[in-house]
């Protein structure tokens, strides 16, 4: 498996504060049979010590101090805030997309309410040359209230990521998990992540349990979002087509940039 939404490089953002306890991360990861973890710590103003700069760095160090031992390898990436990217240069943009291939980025979908103007800041960075991956759209609350707008931005070519602490939860009445499930039965989710931050109780790289719970729809399905769709989007290719879900469409071929 193949999991693009990880915290596990050691002291700049929310996850882990060592490189032991990255190290373990990357151990438990393993055990629920992820052999890639794309490195995506928080480029926004709040988390300073995260220099785009240095990501593919940090990774190289993780790599070389895990060898010969059973652990995915890390790649890098970035979990991109949209204010961010608007001030970032080329460059910049290049070096937080997965692998640095300037193909792919993950995007930070906001925990509040959304602009008017969310869609065309989309738009202008896949100008930009990028196809948009939408880090966890199905807890936002606006798309709780209109997931029409979230599904229209799918169907003008925006990848989302659905991830793992919203399919798990058993929260009664979650919205996120509703949501998510809904855009799995639609095939509107192309991918699915771990979004995690700790190898122990909080969020842990536990993929193999998110796709268990949207094996409850598909799970032809879900072993495609974190196999073969994660390695399109890693290799900046076009996603193959998708298993199909209760009749519905199968996955689209989706362009690198967004149609307006």
């Amino acid at each position: 498996m193949i999991d693009l939404h990880s915290h596990v490089l050691p002291g700049i953002d929310d996850g882990p504060s060592t490189i032991e306890e990255s190290l373990e991360f990357m151990r438990v990861a393993a055990g629920q049979g992820t052999t890639v973890l794309a490195a995506t710590p928080h480029l926004r103003s709040d988390f300073p010590d995260v220099q785009v700069e240095h990501v593919a760095e940090s990774c190289a160090e993780l790599n070389r101090l895990a060898d010969g031992g059973a652990v995915p390898t890390v790649t890098p990436g970035g979990e991109v805030d949209l204010v961010w990217a608007q001030k970032a240069s080329d460059e910049q943009l290049r070096l937080a997309s997965f692998g640095q291939r300037g193909s792919d980025l993950l995007v930070e979908t906001p925990y509040g309410i959304l602009p008017e103007n969310f869609e065309e800041l989309i738009y202008h960075l896949s100008l930009r040359g990028y196809r948009i991956l939408l880090a966890h759209p199905e807890r936002n609350p606006t798309f709780h209230s209109d997931p029409k707008r979230l599904k229209d931005l799918a169907r003008r070519g925006v990848l989302l990521q659905i991830t793992l602490p919203s399919v798990a939860s058993r929260k009664r009445g979650s919205h996120s998990r509703a949501l998510a499930l809904e855009l799995v039965r639609e095939g509107l989710a192309h991918n699915l992540a771990s979004d995690s931050h700790s190898p122990g109780s909080f969020r842990p790289p536990s993929l193999r349990l998110g796709v268990q719970a949207v094996s409850e729809v598909s799970p032809a399905y879900a072993e495609w979002m974190v196999t073969d769709a994660a390695a399109a989007i890693l290799e900046g290719e076009p996603l193959p087509a998708a298993p199909q879900v209760n009749g519905s469409r199968r996955g689209l071929r989706l362009p690198i940039r967004l149609r307006r």
